[in-house]
C-alpha cells in the first residue's frame, strides 16, 4: 500500500476513473437494456469504492488481493440487481452488498469455526453498536446494545468476542524505545504449584500496583483478578474501550518495568 497508489491484483487504483451520478445512471439505463460495454464499464467505475470498503477490514491480516476480490463480486452483484427505479443512489446500495460479500467470506475462512447463530448475533451486535453510536455519540455499553436488541447482555458479550480473530502469543501488544511487551507476558502458568518464593513475588506485585494511577489500579484488578473484559471494565467505570485497552497496556508496562 501507498500514498496515492495501491496496486491490488495488478491494477492500479489511482488510475481508476471516478463516475459521477449522473454517468452511473447513464451506465445503468444502458445496462439494463442489455449493453455489455456498460457493465464493464460501472464496474470499473466502481473499484475505488472496492477498495475504500476493504480498508476497514485491513486490520484483520487478510490478504488484500483476496478482499478486493471478494469485494468486486458484491459490486458485480450490486450492478445486476440495481433498481434504476428507485429513487437510491447506487452507492447506497452497492456499499451493503460489497461489505456483506467481505463479511461472508471472512466468516467462511475464519481460523476457529463458530455456530452461525453466534456469528448472526455478532453481526447484529455491530451494526447495533455502530447505530447506537450514531444517536448516542459516543460508544453504546454492552447492556445498551443488549437492550437494543433485545437479548441477554452475556451473549452479545459472548458473540462479539467470539469473532475477535485469534493472535499470536508472541504479538507485541506495546512497544516503546525498542522494548515490547507481548502477550505471552501477560500469561501465567497456573499447572505449576506454588514456589518457595512465590509469596515474595506476591509482596513484590502488590508494591508495584501501588505505583499505578488510581484508575489504572481499578483496570488491573477488574481485568485480571474479577477477570472482566475490556467492554465490561469500560461499561463499569464510564469510558471507551479504546480507553481502557490504553490505559490496561500502560499499567502493565509500568508493571513490568517495576517487577
Amino acid at each position: 500500500m501507498y500514498h496515492n497508489k495501491v496496486v491490488i491484483c495488478g491494477v492500479n487504483t489511482a488510475k481508476l476513473k471516478v463516475l459521477t451520478e449522473d454517468e452511473k445512471q447513464a451506465l445503468m439505463q444502458r445496462v439494463r437494456a442489455g449493453d455489455t460495454e456498460a457493465r464493464r464499464e460501472m464496474i470499473c467505475g466502481n473499484l475505488r469504492l472496492v477498495l475504500s470498503i476493504i480498508q476497514r477490514f485491513s486490520g484483520r491480516r487478510e490478504n488484500l488481493d483476496d478482499l478486493f476480490q471478494v469485494g468486486c463480486i458484491g459490486l458485480i452483484k450490486a450492478v445486476d440487481n440495481f433498481d434504476i427505479t428507485k429513487e437510491v443512489m447506487f452507492s447506497t446500495y452497492a456499499v451493503p452488498m460489497i461489505v456483506g460479500e467481505v463479511r461472508r467470506y471472512l466468516r467462511d475462512n475464519a481460523a476457529i469455526r463458530i455456530s452461525r447463530s453466534v456469528r448472526d448475533l455478532a453481526y447484529r451486535a455491530l451494526g447495533a453498536r455502530e447505530e447506537l453510536s450514531s444517536t448516542l455519540n459516543r460508544d453504546p455499553t454492552p447492556d445498551e446494545i443488549a437492550r437494543h436488541l433485545e437479548v441477554p447482555r452475556e451473549q452479545v458479550v459472548n458473540a462479539l468476542e467470539a469473532i475477535i480473530e485469534p493472535i499470536s502469543l508472541y504479538e507485541p501488544v506495546y512497544t516503546e524505545n525498542g522494548d515490547s511487551l507481548y502477550v505471552i507476558d501477560q500469561l501465567s502458568d497456573q499447572s505449576r504449584g506454588a514456589s518457595d518464593d512465590s509469596w515474595l513475588e506476591n509482596i513484590a506485585l502488590r508494591e508495584a500496583v501501588r505505583t499505578l494511577t488510581p484508575r489504572e489500579q481499578t483496570i488491573i484488578k477488574l481485568r485480571y483478578y474479577k477477570d472482566k473484559t475490556q467492554m465490561e471494565i469500560a461499561s463499569e467505570i464510564g469510558i471507551s474501550q479504546a480507553q481502557v485497552s490504553r490505559l490496561e497496556k500502560a499499567a502493565l508496562e509500568k508493571l513490568r518495568r517495576q517487577l
